[in-house]
């Protein structure tokens, strides 16, 4: 198997020069990546093993599995102690200063690495890995309106498979369903341990008031202790809202999406808040160009809040979310996030996910969430599904 079959290796080059100036910028000599999500962007494939990026000159792919894989700069090892030869034997200088993945990668295999390269000092390189994922090449952007398409084809077959009756689980797996067979992978790529999830998340009435441990914008009980989110069986009743925020990773990139389904009327209070939630991201879809600060369009989104008298309802009843948005890509948790003491600014090309949200006693959740590309002109919306609360009738 050629090493870059499925990844053309001018994107790969991109994204490692990308890297590299970081590299520098940062005062370290090479960086070590473990993290599997850091290992597809820097290979376009998966692999067991670590990928080294010097500061200059051809990163070094060290593989344990799979077998087969070909290229100048693949080199099968069964344990990282073998590297610094490996590196010494290819004429590369050991660094001085060597970026970990801090963040991400285990206490054990952290020491481990240390004891590995002994001589050198360690920097974190989490940041450096989050930043550059942040700022997407043409065919990451490319891969992402994939999604999207695909995303909003799913959604538009929800009030086809609902049947009175149903309970939120029997809907979500319907909606699981034909989600797989348009190709989702099923897979929530997700950064750190603050959050776990399958593959959607469907909310009924009041359910979406449960509190979760999880870092969410909405909740839900769940079906078990093990996994306190989501759907937690509660059958589908007249007046009742039902919000569905199901996976949408096509193509290795996700896209996110929420829209907001009725059985029978829901209030007038219901029908305001999900209205306003529209008008949030229509103006913040305006404001968000190159160069604005991420606080910014929270603070907006507050002052939209606000002025409608929904403030007790925004982003949660009994337990509120701290932010109204976030990066998506590989993971569905990235950088830029949308949050009042975020320190990020808006760069062309971040991609993120803007999700104003509501939950009304009685009804349920109300609001949209759409995936959006920052461009000049403003926020390119790439979830293209209607907006308004469809009806499940």
């Amino acid at each position: 198997m050629e090493l870059y079959a499925l990844t053309p290796v001018e994107e790969i080059s991109r994204r490692i020069s990308k890297i590299q100036s970081m590299i520098v910028a940062h005062g370290i000599d090479a960086i070590l990546i473990t993290d599997n999500t850091n290992i597809y962007y820097t290979l376009g494939r998966v692999i067991s093993g670590w990928v080294y990026i010097p500061a200059k000159g051809n990163p070094i792919y060290f593989v344990r599995r799979p077998e087969g894989l070909k290229g100048d700069n693949v080199c099968y090892i069964h344990k990282p102690e073998l590297i610094p030869a490996e590196l010494s034997s290819r004429g590369y200088t050991l660094p001085g200063t060597l970026g970990l993945e801090l963040a991400v990668t285990s206490y054990l295999t952290i020491e481990r690495l240390k004891a590995v390269f002994p001589e050198c000092a360690i920097a974190d390189a989490s940041k450096i890995m989050r930043e550059a994922r942040a700022v997407k090449t043409d065919l990451e952007l490319k891969m992402l309106r994939q999604s999207g398409i695909k995303h909003a084809r799913v959604y538009s077959r929800i009030p086809h498979i609902f049947r009175p009756g149903m309970t939120d689980i029997e809907l979500q797996i319907e909606i699981e369903r034909i989600s797989r067979l348009e190709g989702c992978l099923g897979q929530f790529r997700i950064s750190g341990d603050s959050m776990e999830l399958f593959m959607a998340n469907v909310l009924a009435g009041d359910n979406a008031d449960s509190p979760t441990p999880y870092d969410f914008a909405m909740g839900g009980a769940g079906l078990d202790p093990s996994l306190p989110v989501g759907a937690d069986g509660s059958i589908i009743k007249p007046g009742m809202s039902v919000m569905v925020d199901a996976n949408g990773n096509f193509t290795g990139y996700m896209t996110d999406m929420t829209r907001v389904f009725s059985y029978g009327n829901i209030s007038e209070e219901a029908t305001r808040a999900h209205r306003c939630s529209i008008d949030i991201c229509r103006e913040l879809k305006k404001m968000g160009r190159p160069g604005t600060k991420a606080s910014d369009m929270y603070e907006k989104a507050i002052e939209t809040v606000k002025a409608a008298g929904l403030e007790r309802h925004f982003m949660g009843y009994t337990q509120k979310a701290g932010f109204i948005g976030h990066g998506v890509g590989i993971e569905i948790n990235e950088l830029p996030v949308i949050a009042p003491r975020s320190r990020d600014i808006l760069q062309e090309n971040n991609v993120l996910a803007l999700e104003p949200k509501f939950v009304v006693p009685g009804v349920g959740a109300v609001g949209i969430e759409n995936t959006y590309i920052v461009t000049s002109g403003g926020l390119e919306r790439i979830t293209d599904s209607p907006e308004d609360i469809i009806s499940l009738e």
